[in-house]
């Protein structure tokens, strides 16, 4: 007989996330911005629909609600990636922005490590943290142990030689996140309220959300539960399709399910884009298997930085995959 998984209820997931991000919170010396940030967070995306149905949570997603306070975020963890000069990062980072985007910026690659290397990195889909950070998975199949198992566990965290350097220390970077240590990733794509960020979300059931404000809100869409409950992939349409259509993969393969009409959509979105100009190719695939896609920009570029050229794409794809 199979095992039966138990997902969290509301209120154990508001606490889940309550703790976390004050956790996080703690770990930010800089007083003014603890404050700042305190009140403008997000929490949105796959950890909620995780813990709904009683998965292991890959990582918090964390947004902010406008841009100054974002930016500050941004500059704040790029000091402290910086100065950890033990890392042997030797490659020219900035912050940059130009009042409706913030990005970090590194080397050509787009991404940096706290190894100083390049690494498989994967934005949307997340990856095992190190060290740390690990008392979901620990608790995934009792719920109603997560207030002892939580302090057990990070007591636990305490004596681990990951703390030496550092809790929620930022470990990866990338022009659209800032991975930092324990779970949590600091999204810099997005900001804005809520359904702001949701219309770059593309299925619904991703679009449940926690808020920092109002006392630490639990917000649960109705249809974003039907569509769990289902494990269907309702497409509601996003900024970036082809990394929708990609993302599909991971969903089919856990037994997901998708209805002709869902893919057509994407189909009909993806259609209205000119792949053929690099930067529209290359902000498509914002989040999508990044190490590997950033290869495949960088060799188109050197052929040409402005045009794709269809017959080199192929030929590189297949090389790279």
């Amino acid at each position: 007989m199979s095992e039966t998984i138990c997902g969290y209820k509301a209120k154990t997931i508001k606490s889940v996330i309550r703790r976390k991000v004050d956790q996080w919170l703690k770990s930010i010396d800089d007083t003014a911005l603890r404050a700042t940030v305190a009140d403008n967070v997000i929490v949105t995306g796959g950890c909620i629909a995780s813990m709904l149905l009683g998965e292991e949570v890959n990582d918090f997603d964390i947004y902010f609600r406008d841009h100054d306070t974002t930016l500050a975020a941004a500059q704040y963890y790029l000091s402290k990636f910086k100065t950890r000069k033990h890392a042997g990062i030797d490659v020219p980072l900035s912050v940059q922005d130009d009042g409706t985007r913030i990005r970090i910026v590194a080397k050509s690659a787009g991404i940096a490590s706290e190894g100083g290397s390049d690494k498989p990195y994967q934005y949307f889909e997340g990856q095992p943290d190190e060290e740390g950070g690990e008392y979901v998975s620990d608790i995934i199949t009792d719920p109603s142990a997560i207030e002892d198992a939580y302090e057990e566990t990070e007591g636990k965290a305490q004596k681990t030689e990951g703390d030496k350097r550092g809790k929620y220390r930022p470990i990866f970077m990338t022009s659209n996140a800032i991975t930092l240590s324990d779970k949590v990733q600091v999204i810099l794509r997005f900001y804005g309220e809520p359904d702001a960020i949701h219309e770059n979300y593309d299925y619904i059931h991703c679009t449940n959300y926690w808020k920092s404000w109002d006392g630490g809100e639990l917000v649960l869409r109705p249809e974003a539960l039907e569509a769990l409950l289902s494990r269907t992939l309702n497409y509601v349409g996003s900024k970036y399709p082809i990394c929708s259509v990609v993302r599909m993969r991971k969903f089919v393969q856990r037994g997901w399910r998708i209805n002709a009409g869902q893919i057509l959509k994407m189909a009909m979105q993806i259609s209205s884009l000119d792949l053929n100009d690099i930067g529209v190719l290359e902000d498509q695939l914002t989040g999508v298997d990044t190490a590997y896609f950033v290869q495949l920009i960088e060799r188109l570029k050197e052929k040409d930085p402005e045009k794709v050229d269809s017959a080199y794409l192929v030929e590189i794809i297949d090389k790279i995959f």
